[in-house]
């Protein structure tokens, strides 16, 4: 995977990929937006959700201290 940057303006919703980097891009493309507009307010645990419930565990930091060497 190669990676280029570049700084864009939407139109319409819409981001034009620069000349210089389109003809070097393929048909499928991985984009990752970052606005520069402000604060967005995110639902970070719909984006990336838990993987593991530790409400079932129990952690007790001295146990977990003594186990250090």
């Amino acid at each position: 995977m190669v990676a280029y940057q570049f700084e864009a303006t939407t139109e319409n919703g819409f981001i034009r990929i620069p000349d210089e980097y389109s003809r070097k891009i393929g048909a499928k493309i991985k984009v990752i937006v970052l606005d520069d507009d402000g604060d967005i307010d995110v639902d970070w645990d719909e984006l990336f959700p838990p993987t593991v419930d530790t409400s079932v565990w129990k952690f007790d930091r001295e146990e977990a201290n003594a186990r250090i060497p």
